[in-house]
C-alpha cells in the first residue's frame, strides 16, 4: 500500500487566544497567550496520526491566501501527502477564533467561511485512496460519502470521526468500519441513557455493532470512553488526569492517535487507551496540534505519567509566532 491513511477536509486555520475569562461587553482583559496553529477534524487528526508514525496523503481545498499556504505547510512538516491538497486562485480560506477560557475550562469559537469552494469527485485522484490501508473522513454526505463509495467499492476500511448526529450518518452506518464518535452522537442516538455508568454501556455498543461496523467506540471527555468489537468485546475506560489549558481539537487527536495504533496492530482497548493518553498530553497546551506528542513522549506519559514537554514547548512557541512561517 502506498498511504497508511488517506482522507478528506477542508482545512482551516485556528487563531487560539487563551484567558482566564471571557471579558463583560465593553470591558478588556490581559491574554495568557496566543497563537496560529492548523484546523480541522481530520486535518488534525492526520497530523496526530503521522506525529505517531503513520503515513498519510489529504486531499482538500484552500485558499492561496497565507491561511491557506499556512495549512499546507504545516501538512508539509508533519510529512503529509499534500499533492492533492489545492490551492485555490484569489479564495480564502476558513478561519476560527477559537477563545480557550481557563476559569470554566470551556471554549467559544468564532467561525468565518472563507470562499474556497467544496471539493468535488473530479478534483480527487482516487488512486491515492485505492492505494491505502484506511479511508479517514468526518462526514458521510458530500465528497465524504463519496469517498465511502470508492472505499466500499475496492474493499477498504472506513474509519469516521463522528462529532455530530444525522440522518445521512444513521442511514450509512452500515458502510463504516471503525465507528469512533462522540458523545453527542450517543445521547442522539439514545436518548436518555448518556447518564448511565460507561461500564454499564455495553447494550449501546453491541446496538452500533448490529447496524454493520466491526468497531464502535464513544468518547465522553473527561469522563473517559467505551468500546466494543466483534472480535474483542466490551470495554471501558476512565480518562487520564492532566492540568487542562485548553480541549480544543482533543476528539480530533483521540482518532487520529487511535488510526496510528491500530496500523501498529494494537488490540481495540490499547488503541482507545493510547488515543485517550495522546488526546490528554494535547490538553495539555493550546490549539489543537501543538501539544500532540510523539510516539516516544505518549509511551512515556501512559508508563510514568510523567509529560516530557520539552519539545511540545518547542512547538507552541513556534505555532506562537503566528503565519511568519509561510513563504510568499
Amino acid at each position: 500500500m502506498k498511504y497508511d491513511l488517506f482522507g478528506l477536509d477542508r482545512p482551516c486555520v485556528d487563531f487560539t487566544v487563551d484567558l482566564n475569562q471571557i471579558p463583560e461587553r465593553n470591558k478588556g482583559c490581559l491574554l495568557n497567550g496566543i497563537g496560529w496553529q492548523g484546523g480541522g477534524k481530520v486535518s488534525t487528526g492526520m497530523v496526530a496520526a503521522a506525529r505517531l508514525g503513520a503515513n498519510c496523503a489529504i486531499a482538500g481545498k484552500v485558499g492561496d491566501d497565507l491561511y491557506g499556504k499556512f495549512c499546507r505547510e504545516d501538512f508539509l512538516r508533519h510529512g503529509i501527502n499534500v499533492d492533492q491538497m489545492s490551492l485555490t486562485p484569489g479564495c480564502t480560506t476558513d478561519l476560527g477564533v477559537v477563545l480557550s477560557e481557563r476559569s470554566s475550562s470551556t471554549r467559544t469559537i468564532l467561525y468565518r467561511y472563507g470562499s474556497t469552494p467544496s471539493l468535488r469527485e473530479e478534483d480527487v485522484d482516487w488512486s491515492a485512496l485505492k492505494e491505502s490501508r484506511f479511508l479517514f473522513v468526518a462526514q458521510t454526505t458530500g465528497i465524504s460519502g463519496t469517498a465511502m463509495d470508492y472505499a466500499k467499492k475496492w474493499n477498504i476500511p472506513v474509519f469516521i470521526d463522528a462529532d455530530t448526529y444525522s440522518d445521512s450518518l444513521r442511514q450509512r452506518i452500515g458502510d463504516i468500519t471503525y465507528f469512533v464518535a462522540s458523545e453527542f452522537v450517543f445521547n442522539a442516538m439514545f436518548p436518555g441513557h448518556g447518564d448511565k455508568p460507561l461500564e454499564d454501556m455495553e447494550p449501546e455498543c453491541r446496538e452500533i455493532l448490529s447496524l454493520g461496523p466491526e468497531v464502535a467506540v464513544f468518547t465522553f471527555g473527561s469522563r473517559g470512553c467505551v468500546g466494543c468489537s466483534k472480535q474483542e468485546g466490551f470495554f471501558s475506560l476512565p480518562a487520564f488526569r492532566v492540568e487542562v489549558k485548553d480541549t480544543v481539537g482533543a476528539g480530533d487527536v483521540f482518532h487520529g492517535a487511535f488510526l496510528a495504533m491500530l496500523l501498529k496492530g494494537k488490540s481495540i482497548r490499547e488503541c482507545a487507551r493510547y488515543a485517550s493518553g495522546t488526546s490528554a498530553i494535547k490538553c495539555t497546551f493550546p490549539g489543537g496540534r501543538a501539544g500532540i506528542p510523539t510516539e516516544e513522549i505518549l509511551e512515556k506519559f501512559l508508563r510514568t505519567g510523567v509529560i516530557d514537554d520539552t519539545e511540545l514547548s518547542l512547538r507552541a512557541k513556534y505555532y506562537e509566532r503566528g503565519i511568519e512561517h509561510v513563504s510568499t
